[in-house]
């Protein structure tokens, strides 16, 4: 299943992936360097799942960052993490 992403939401997966070490997100991010989006339901799920224990560190790291202005950065790359697992999350019921 192939999905759409903007440039930003593009770049903010792959920098997600690349935090990664393991062979399957390395296919991932295969695909999304070569702006390739066309993912099986297996592709789609592993994305999902990463996305969202990504999300839930970036929570308890937002709670626990005392510098407002870096609060704000991390509540920006939040939000912008929530548009991309939404989509994932569409595509994996489409699915």
């Amino acid at each position: 299943m192939q999905f759409h992403l903007e440039k930003d939401e593009l770049k903010l997966l792959a920098n997600i992936l690349l935090e990664q070490d393991s062979q399957p997100y390395a296919e991932i991010l295969k695909k999304v360097l070569a702006r390739d989006l066309r993912f099986d339901g297996d592709e789609l799920e592993r994305t999902g799942e990463l996305l969202a224990d990504k999300k839930r560190s970036l929570k308890d790291e937002i709670a626990r960052q005392p510098d407002a202005a870096l609060k704000a950065e991390l509540e920006r790359r939040l939000a912008l993490l929530n548009r991309v697992l939404e989509r994932v999350n569409e595509a994996c019921v489409m699915f």
